[in-house]
């Protein structure tokens, strides 16, 4: 599966996110599929978040729930696929991006990552309940503050570094092949031991997230005049003033 909007930094609009949770719940119909392998097109991003334009249409509550449903739904998706799922990460990979990444079983990347959820200096929103609960298991709940609160982004040796990808591939030019490379060796496992193994750990995880919760949190941050604010002063290409409401 590759993220082709390279003249966008593959950023993510919201039919693309409805495909990428076509294609996950595709390959659990074909029994012929070992292996689902994520990239960009481009060799400068995996996927730089949700397209922004996007965002200026919100104008309602629900807008904003619909938003993080639909997020939840394609994460979802990925993890429940029954295969083991492959990010190969170059450049940018943010916000949504590093969603699609953190959901995805392994990941590998170049020198060039550039990991993160900048949105407390970019668009003052805010993740799903869902979503915070998958970086924490992923991550750790102090990274997961350090990496929000600072609005910093992991680069690839220190990404290596926290387990967030197994290798570090030496150039944008070696990634789809490696990635490939390392696609086959999980091809050739027993694929029973995959999935249940797979399968185990996203029960293990899925309890850690109550089935109803956050949309006052999804509101009270999409609602905001705050957010609003991010939203031009990122198409502005100016500092956001934050109000705190």
């Amino acid at each position: 599966m590759t993220l082709n909007r390279p003249e966008a930094r593959n950023a993510l609009t919201f039919a693309m996110y409805d495909r990428i949770r076509e294609i996950a719940l595709e390959v659990n119909e074909d029994p012929s599929v070992r292996v689902l392998v994520l990239t960009g097109a481009g060799g400068k991003a995996f996927a730089a978040g949700t397209d922004i334009s996007q965002f200026r249409a919100f104008d309602s509550e629900q807008d904003a729930l619909a938003y993080e449903e639909r997020m939840d739904a394609v994460l979802g998706a990925l993890e429940s696929v029954r295969v083991p799922t492959l990010a190969a990460l170059a450049g940018a990979c943010t916000g949504g991006g590093a969603g699609i990444a953190s959901a995805c079983d392994l990941r590998i990347c170049t020198a060039s990552l550039k990991f993160g959820f900048p949105i407390a200096r970019t668009l003052g929103n805010t993740l799903s309940l869902g979503n915070f609960v998958r970086l924490t298991a992923l991550l750790g709940m102090a990274r997961v503050k350090d990496l929000v609160f600072t609005a910093r982004l992991v680069e690839a040796r220190e990404a290596l570094a926290i387990g967030l990808v197994s290798e570090i591939v030496p150039s944008e030019d070696e990634l789809a092949g490696r990635a490939l490379e390392l696609a086959e060796k999980l091809a050739a496992h027993a694929p029973l031991t995959l999935q249940t193994t797979k399968e185990a750990l996203r029960r293990i995880r899925a309890q850690l997230t109550p089935p109803q919760g956050g949309s006052d949190l999804v509101v009270k941050a999409y609602m905001s005049e705050d957010f609003k604010e991010g939203i031009e002063a990122f198409f502005a290409k100016r500092p956001a003033h934050w109000k705190g409401r």
